[in-house]
């Protein structure tokens, strides 16, 4: 995930360089022939034409109600539409028993970095795995250019199908914009998160956009939701209204550290979520259940 410090550190550069990018964006724009920018992979002008895959799976509207948990025993209790559960410690049987509930299941993977702990780490090479991601212990950032990172990701992609989820919430697609170890630019991140939509697509799954609001106008048309963490907190969920244009949903996590705490920010909170078509809930940064309040 992105954490807090982290971010605080990179908003300020993140929102300097969405300026500078669409600045270019409109100045090709105005220019004669193919609109390319100058130098390639530097401004969003240069990013390709390209059409979304087409076919069939799970939508998501506005008003989507949702449950995000992804440790400690699962709580399947919520009358909510969504459940946004882990993809490698949530067995097939229990996908199955939510969706016999009448919800769905959106399964959780890191699509952007490495964790030591899942079983597939092996698969990782040394040279594609990066710095750590701030606080998670065992965590890095990996290469998303490289052809070994996106058949381990194709292969998670398989493992939601077969394990029956709706559709997938891939973490960690921000790459460009954090201390990744690697050259990552703007423009390989736009490729890279459109890939795994089209990869999820392809696969009858949905697939919900993680963070990265600033290139929200980019990936909207690929993507069929939003997962967001504290877009309140950090002032940027007019980033993401073109997902509530689109009639799809925002479900949105900010964190706080108890029950009441949760409960006094919601007084405040709450009514800013409504406002703007965020289905908000107040959770612990561990997403364990350990406490919930929601704004719906």
């Amino acid at each position: 995930m992105i954490q807090f410090l982290e971010r605080i550190a990179a908003k300020s550069a993140s929102l300097a360089l969405l300026c500078a990018l669409a600045a270019a964006l409109c100045a090709a724009c105005g220019s004669s022939g193919d609109g390319e920018g100058g130098d390639a992979g530097s401004t969003l002008a240069d990013v390709p034409d390209a059409t979304p895959l087409t076919g069939t799976w799970p939508s998501f509207g506005v008003a989507t109600t949702w449950q995000w948990q992804l440790q400690g025993t699962l709580n399947t209790s919520y009358d909510v539409d969504v459940y946004d559960v882990d993809l490698f410690d949530t067995p097939a049987t229990t996908v199955a028993a939510i969706q016999g509930a009448g919800r769905r299941v959106l399964c959780y993977f890191s699509a952007g970095s490495s964790e030591d702990w899942r079983p597939d780490f092996p698969d990782f090479v040394a040279a594609d795995i990066g710095k750590p991601l701030d606080d998670w212990e065992g965590e890095r950032w990996v290469d998303i250019r490289s052809p070994r990172i996106r058949a381990i990701m194709q292969k998670r992609l398989d493992l939601a199908r077969t394990k029956g989820c709706d559709g997938v919430e891939p973490d960690n697609v921000t790459a460009w914009d954090a201390k990744s170890g690697f050259d990552i630019t703007p423009l390989d991140q736009i490729d890279f998160n459109r890939w795994l939509a089209d990869e999820a697509h392809s696969r009858g799954l949905a697939i919900a956009l993680k963070n990265d609001g600033a290139q929200v106008p980019w990936l909207v048309d690929w993507f069929d939701l939003s997962v967001n963490e504290e877009c309140h907190f950090y002032e940027e969920c007019d980033e993401l209204e073109p997902f509530t244009a689109a009639g799809k949903a925002i479900l949105n996590a900010e964190y706080v550290s108890s029950e009441q705490k949760a409960k006094s920010l919601a007084t405040t909170l709450c009514p800013k979520a409504k406002s703007a078509a965020t289905r908000t809930l107040i959770l612990p940064l561990d997403l364990d259940d350990s406490f919930r309040v929601t704004c719906d």
